[in-house]
């Protein structure tokens, strides 16, 4: 039998977060950010105001100084446009968005990452992913117990490993406008591209990946610890680039389309252009 130590590191977690649980009998508020996030994964333009009625209604007690603070630390920020209330000098430094009116018409030509809130039985996890925008591959995924930078870099270090984009697309959230993961890009020779503020629908196709994930498999599994989300999620992405057809990639997979890869013919298909190629051969 394989030791904890020793899958823990096959799988690079931590022994922390391997035996990760919240620290304090936090039920009620999980229950409401589970719920929060069902919501915005149906509805990714409802606000804080919005959130709060609709709980009310469902009977949950609750005022917008909560489930906005539940937003926060979910990281989620509802679509519409809002007013700038930073003071400039505090921001992190701005990049422009690239891809409007971009046709993208191959693999590496854009890659996006984003964040998403994944529930388990009894905590929370974050995951990160990075997508090729032409083909929806998955190129490399990570999770984390916190909102922290490295596991966005670990990520990125992983996608890197298979091959490199012309532009990386995020949104401006900490992670990606930090130091270490815009130096990551920039040493590489990255353009480095960002939405703009309140505006997912300009990272559109990771927002469709988290709708996917989590209706296809999150939402249908309660992990009880960090190991069982990770090797779902494993199982999950698997399946997501390798056996999961697009219909907007013509019914092929995002691996054959990110490879290059010809389209497998079923047997009809194959006698047929055989056939065609080679008339006397099936005679």
């Amino acid at each position: 039998m394989i030791s904890i130590s020793r899958q823990c590191k096959l799988l690079g977690l931590s022994r922390a977060s391997y035996y990760y649980r919240l620290e304090r009998d936090d039920s009620y508020n999980l229950q409401l950010m589970n719920l929060l996030d069902e919501q915005f994964t149906r509805t990714p333009f409802y606000g804080v105001r919005r959130m709060t009625a609709l709980l009310n209604r469902q009977g949950h007690l609750v005022n917008l100084k909560r489930i906005r603070r539940l937003m926060r630390v979910m990281g989620l920020e509802a679509i519409y446009p809002k007013p700038r209330l930073s003071i400039s000098s505090q921001e992190h430094k701005r990049y422009p968005y690239l891809l409007r009116d971009l046709v993208i018409d191959r693999p590496d030509q854009v890659w996006c990452a984003d964040i998403t809130y994944i529930r388990m039985l009894y905590g929370f996890l974050y995951l990160v992913a990075i997508m090729d925008w032409f083909s929806r591959y998955v190129l490399a995924w990570e999770i984390s117990t916190t909102l922290d930078t490295a596991f966005c870099v670990r990520a990125l270090e992983k996608a890197l490993g298979i091959s490199k984009p012309d532009i990386f697309n995020t949104d401006q959230g900490v992670q990606f406008t930090s130091v270490e993961f815009i130096r990551y890009l920039q040493d590489t020779g990255i353009r480095v591209s960002m939405d703009g503020r309140g505006r997912v629908y300009d990272n559109i196709f990771v927002e469709r990946l988290w709708r996917t994930v989590k209706y296809e498999e999150v939402y249908l599994h309660d992990y009880p610890m960090v190991l069982e989300a990770r090797n779902g999620l494993t199982r999950y992405f698997l399946f997501y680039n390798r056996e999961r057809l697009h219909s907007s990639l013509g019914n092929r997979t995002p691996h054959e389309v990110y490879f290059k890869q010809p389209v497998p013919l079923n047997p009809r298909q194959a006698s047929q252009t055989m056939h065609q190629i080679h008339p006397t051969f099936l005679s």
